[in-house]
């Protein structure tokens, strides 16, 4: 199935070939003077040149130590759609290296595109996600987003935004969930995240259940997710695509640690399914599957049914993978345990 793609293509009239970047570095603070013209034509040449340069973290950091970065904050509310989507394009390739996360945290870009959320031109609002996104995988860039306010308004447009933003968005929530998780359950994030679940994309439905695995390592997450979740990820145990069952299979490994978590599982009929993942030797979600098996077998029903299918456990234990060994052995354990 096909699917509409953002196109980061510019107008016609803007010739990068003729923009200024034959002296390199040289040219920064030339391009910086450039940035504050009153010709349009101006800007549009000075950030297509600039958007070359930034490839070099060498020349970010430079233009970080000159004030680029407070000139580019600016332009990002310009009336002219080219120069937003160029500026946010340069601080995306920023992101890109340690040096310029760094600096576009310490310049506060984070809460300035804020602004952007709601720009009227697709390309305009990826790059600022993809910004997002580079920016969470620092603990720093994580709170930075967690104090600009801007969970709320990332769960939100999961109901609105194309596929490729919402990737986005699920890549820039779990990065922040490691961080915390109040903010995030607050706006309902569960219910929205359970919808994705069902997503005719591959990628949406495992990244949202990569989500829901991070708000389950958190205690107030856990009973969310038994609540509404379970009956959905179990489905998602037999899903096509291998990473959409390692990322279910790991989020109700979590889900289950809680009793409450557990029955519901074992109602849903988790059992034949985590059985079949366990015995597929190529499977991503292996482990997490006999784990939480393993939290099944503590239930006296749960413990009754997998009695009968120690075998599948037993033919994990010459496995090449310790994890898997250890896993098994465990299992096992607990399934032949007599009161």
């Amino acid at each position: 199935m096909a699917h509409a793609r953002i196109s980061a293509y510019l107008p016609p009239n803007i010739d990068p070939t003729k923009a200024p970047i034959a002296f390199g570095r040289r040219a920064l603070p030339k391009l910086n003077e450039e940035l504050c013209s009153s010709e349009l034509l101006t800007q549009q040449r000075a950030l297509m040149a600039l958007c070359n340069l930034v490839h070099d973290p060498e020349n970010v950091y430079q233009a970080i130590e000159i004030g680029f970065v407070g000139n580019l904050k600016t332009l990002l509310l310009h009336l002219d759609s080219t120069v937003r989507q160029k500026t946010t394009e340069i601080f995306y390739i920023m992101a890109m290296h340690s040096v310029g996360r760094q600096g576009l945290i310490e310049n506060g870009v984070i809460s300035a595109l804020t602004e952007l959320l709601d720009d009227p031109v697709d390309i305009c609002r990826k790059n600022t996600h993809q910004i997002f996104e580079m920016v969470a995988k620092l603990p720093e860039g994580a709170v930075d987003i967690l104090h600009a306010g801007l969970i709320p308004l990332l769960v939100c447009k999961l109901k609105t935004e194309p596929d490729e933003i919402q990737e986005l968005i699920l890549d820039t929530l779990s990065s922040c969930l490691r961080v915390e998780v109040s903010e995030c359950l607050a706006t309902g994030a569960v219910t929205i995240l359970k919808e994705k679940l069902t997503h005719s994309s591959v990628a949406i439905r495992s990244k949202a259940a990569w989500v829901l695995l991070e708000i389950g390592t958190h205690p107030e997450g856990k009973s969310m997710v038994c609540e509404e979740v379970i009956p959905v990820l179990v489905s998602l145990l037999e899903d096509t695509d291998p990473e959409v069952q390692a990322s279910a299979t790991g989020a109700l490994m979590f889900a289950t640690v809680k009793p409450q978590g557990r029955f519901s599982a074992l109602g849903a009929g988790a059992i034949p399914p985590l059985l079949k993942l366990v015995a597929e030797e190529t499977s991503q979600a292996r482990v997490s599957a006999i784990k939480t098996l393993t939290m099944l077998a503590e239930l006296p029903d749960g413990r009754k049914t997998l009695l009968d299918h120690t075998d599948t456990f037993q033919q994990c234990l010459t496995d090449p993978s310790e994890a898997v060994k250890r896993a098994a052995e465990t299992a096992i354990t607990v399934i032949k345990w007599k009161p």
